[in-house]
């Protein structure tokens, strides 16, 4: 089983915009990505986001992409817990996408990896993916890492 982890694209400033919608270089990044991780087969099962429009914009332009649809994922915002969904991505089999926040993904990608969900061990960049891999010994490794401006 893969995890994909997401974040975000560059959203407008709260000043600018209350509900934070992608600028048009987070746009142009994500659509990027969203080529290239195409172009390799990339097919999780579920892409889901945490509501806020910066995240389900960013989970869009992917799932268009990838001819897939998106999910409102509860409990995906920056500052909630990552327990609830440790224990939801153990229970899966398939492969799974997760758009979303900083610390929320740093939190749950290190604690996966390393079983310390304060560790940093990812340097999240927007629009970038982190892809996880369960090991058979039921822990998580670093499979790839792809940032926009390598694509």
């Amino acid at each position: 089983m893969r995890l994909y982890l997401v974040q975000h694209g560059e959203a407008r400033s709260e000043a600018e915009d209350p509900e934070r919608s992608l600028t048009g270089r987070g746009k142009e990044e994500t659509r990027r990505i969203s080529d290239a991780t195409k172009k390799v087969g990339l097919r999780p099962s579920t892409i889901y986001h945490s509501g806020k429009k910066r995240a389900e914009q960013t989970a869009d332009i992917i799932a268009m992409a990838l001819d897939l649809s998106t999910r409102l994922g509860q409990g995906l915002k920056p500052n909630d817990s990552i327990h609830p969904w440790v224990e939801r991505i153990s229970k899966e089999a398939k492969d799974l996408m997760i758009v979303g926040h900083l610390p929320f993904l740093e939190k749950l990608a290190s604690f996966l990896v390393c079983g310390d969900e304060e560790a940093k061990l990812v340097l999240f960049r927007y629009s970038a993916i982190l892809c996880l891999e369960k090991k058979e010994s039921g822990g998580w490794a670093v499979d790839w890492f792809l940032k926009p401006e390598v694509v």
